[in-house]
């Protein structure tokens, strides 16, 4: 074995700890953006503030300033007339903490990115990639405030549409940590059939459009309508009429609470029976890792599907509704890991790590 073969490990390790650590707190802000929407908390503080809105009101006055802007947008009005003020901070605390997890983790992201390129430990192509996503989070901040000033005008909750693209991104940016982590392991590659990658790229890529979906649902409080299972709406498929009477057409994709809750089901069951063919066929194949691979998935997506209904039949309790989410990014997850696994080349097996210039040793 090289020196630089040995050296690689205990050089890369710091680096999969703090990336693990980031995908561990957007993880937790993901969770705390679904409890932050269940509560109708997201419109309490109307302004942004990036630098001086870190800081809660800090006395009486600044209360009472914050609840004063809080009363002049259509949610107040509409739905929170008479609200106390008790009642203003805590559904005040829940979107300033959802935006204060926010800051750290941009924080918790950057400033070890820095510290790791400064000392070497990166080489150009993770550089690369590492800056990517730093980009994707900085434009995450703009698009949640983009939803936010959605709901501050002319609605009483911020657009469904646009809660569905920040969940979306705020996943895409979780999934990219995900997969580099996978790489920057230099696990060896898996010789796989085709078809294998062929389905586990589907199920990646479905399960970002499931996701999008459950955020439209969520964004309509689709979830607290036709609570029952199988049926939807009195069927396994609604009347025509009933999914399309919107205009344009396409409105029903995103506007139409029957629409969304019914592509929200079809597309689990398509993802369901997805998952069922690939570990079928990973396992006749006796593709190794890539086997049990696909058979957590199936565990995780079987487990999610028992979630999901049992969060419609309740209508969204907040417990179960977390549950579900949650064990989304767990079928996230899974599924990133499995796409790499399987397109993983022998160039990705050991990827370089830079020497530490010698007046930079410790």
């Amino acid at each position: 074995m090289t020196a630089a073969a040995e050296l690689r490990p205990r050089r890369v390790r710091p680096v999969r700890i703090w990336l693990t650590l980031v995908a561990m707190l957007i993880a937790v802000m993901v969770l705390v953006g679904g409890a932050t929407r269940l509560t109708e908390s997201g419109l309490s503080i109307v302004e942004w503030k990036p630098v001086t809105g870190t800081l809660p009101p800090l006395n009486d006055a600044q209360w009472r300033d914050a609840f004063e802007g809080y009363k002049t947008i259509p949610q107040y009005r509409e739905l929170n007339a008479g609200m106390t003020l008790g009642e203003f901070k805590t559904i005040f605390w829940w979107e300033w903490g959802h935006r204060l997890l926010g800051r750290v983790i941009g924080i918790a992201y950057l400033l070890p990115l820095l510290w790791f390129l400064w000392r070497g430990a990166i080489d150009p192509e993770w550089k690369r990639a590492l800056w990517a996503i730093f980009a994707l989070g900085a434009l995450q901040g703009a698009v949640g405030w983009w939803m936010v000033a959605s709901g501050l005008s002319q609605r009483t909750e911020v657009s469904q549409v646009r809660l569905a693209i920040h969940l979306t991104l705020a996943l895409v940016i979780y999934a990219a940590i995900v997969w580099t982590l996978r790489r920057l392991a230099g696990n060896p590659p898996i010789v796989a059939a085709a078809r294998l990658k062929f389905t586990a790229i589907a199920l990646l890529a479905l399960t970002l459009v499931q996701l999008f979906l459950g955020a439209l649902v969520a964004g309509l409080r689709a979830g607290r309508m036709f609570n029952t299972w199988p049926l939807i709406d009195g069927a396994m498929i609604p009347e025509a009429s009933r999914l399309w009477f919107e205009q344009p057409w396409w409105k029903n994709l995103f506007d139409n609470h029957l629409t969304v809750q019914f592509d929200h089901r079809m597309m689990a069951y398509a993802l369901w029976a997805l998952a069922a063919w690939h570990a079928i066929d990973a396992l006749r194949a006796r593709a190794g890792g890539a086997a049990g691979g696909a058979l957590w998935l199936f565990a995780a997506l079987s487990l999610q599907a028992v979630l999901g209904i049992l969060t419609l039949l309740y209508q969204v309790p907040i417990g179960l509704a977390l549950a579900h989410q949650a064990v989304g990014i767990v079928v996230l997850t899974l599924a990133v890991l499995q796409v790499e696994r399987l397109t993983a080349s022998k160039s990705n097996e050991a990827p370089r790590v830079m020497p530490t210039p010698a007046g930079q040793r410790g």
